[in-house]
């Protein structure tokens, strides 16, 4: 007889020997784990400054579109989210599209970079790297695909130097850093960043990573590592889960003073809401991107919540703006199996549509 939740002593009983069976062919399996790494895809450095590459991912065909694609990521984790295994990568499916992909690599800060600002990252890094994939396409403009806080760079390098560009693309990227369901923002807008810049220098990244798990603290640090045991006869799932653990803590310091400026210009004075982001001597003005610009956001981005994206609808002056909407959630929108259809055949279709 079943008790009031639905379960009695026999079924207590059975579960717990399913758990001992699946913990001792984990304690089996476990050894023969091969050590795993993200970054499916043949690549080649093509373009260095410092620690920044920019790399060229090789596909098994020559691309068939002849416009570069550069793909500028965030600052706090490596860019190969997007190339994390062969069954999980943006980079793969858009290869297999014809796409002739790049990706900056900011590469791990240490105290010599302390002191690079976001003018370094925007009109030294990205736009050394522009220079170079323009130099390589006859001197015509390229495509750029901006991800997360790559993509306020990208939105901020179209207000500055849009004539080398054709057209961008942004996914999961905040314009409004204000929105009420943006719990991130929140705690940055409390935070004295010029205190902890100058007390620390460069901030560590299990700073960082710690404070990405408490937005979700059960979720993030209790419940996925439950639905571990679930695994632990699985060889395969077992190895991608490692993966995706290998790259999350895998993170590299950030730059103190780029930092500085982003929280302050960004997470505290939402300077894209109202033009009041400055890179180095020069004045974004959003309205002054005029190409055609797509943008691509999670319905599930608990990081960079729907409504934090789709401010940017009337904020530019392009008269060619596209909104694309995913199921999922800030990761999902690389790597789930739905991602992995629909993401990189809209970025193909849109662009078609758009090619010169």
């Amino acid at each position: 007889m079943k008790g009031p939740l639905g379960f009695n002593a026999e079924d207590l009983l059975q579960e717990t020997l399913a758990m001992q069976r699946k913990l001792m062919d984990g304690l089996k399996l476990l050894p023969s784990v091969d050590d795993v790494d993200y970054g499916a895809t043949t690549r080649e450095e093509i373009w260095r400054d410092g620690k920044v590459t920019l790399y060229r991912f090789v596909g098994t065909e020559a691309p068939v579109h002849r416009t570069p694609l550069l793909i500028v990521y965030a600052l706090v984790n490596r860019p190969y989210m997007v190339d994390l295994q062969t069954d999980r990568s943006l980079v793969q499916k858009l290869l297999a599209l014809g796409h002739d992909v790049y990706v900056l690599d900011w590469g791990y800060p240490d105290r010599s970079e302390r002191y690079q600002t976001l003018e370094d990252y925007l009109l030294r890094f990205v736009d050394g790297a522009v220079d170079h994939l323009q130099a390589r396409n006859g001197g015509n403009p390229i495509n750029m695909l901006g991800i997360c806080q790559g993509g306020v760079f990208a939105l901020c390098y179209a207000a500055l130097r849009q004539a080398k560009l054709a057209n961008l693309i942004t996914m999961v990227t905040p314009v409004d850093f204000h929105t009420p369901d943006n719990m991130l923002s929140h705690w940055a807008r409390q935070v004295d960043v010029d205190l902890l810049v100058d007390t620390l220098g460069n901030i560590p990244a299990d700073l960082m990573n710690a404070s990405y798990l408490m937005l979700k603290p059960f979720r993030l640090n209790v419940q996925k590592y439950v639905g571990l045991l679930d695994i632990l006869d699985d060889k395969d799932a077992l190895e991608d889960f490692l993966r995706m653990e290998k790259w999350i803590f895998d993170s590299p310091d950030l730059a103190g003073e780029a930092f500085r400026d982003f929280i302050k210009q960004f997470y505290q004075g939402n300077g894209l809401m109202h033009d009041g982001v400055r890179i180095g001597e020069e004045t974004v003005d959003l309205q002054q991107v005029t190409l055609p610009v797509l943008n691509i956001y999670a319905e599930q981005d608990h990081l960079v919540p729907p409504d934090a994206s789709r401010a940017l609808r009337g904020r530019i002056g392009s008269t060619d703006y596209t909104e694309s909407s995913f199921r999922g959630g800030h990761i999902g929108i690389y790597v789930s199996g739905r991602a992995q259809r629909e993401v990189p055949a809209t970025i193909t279709g849109w662009l078609n549509e758009r090619a010169q």
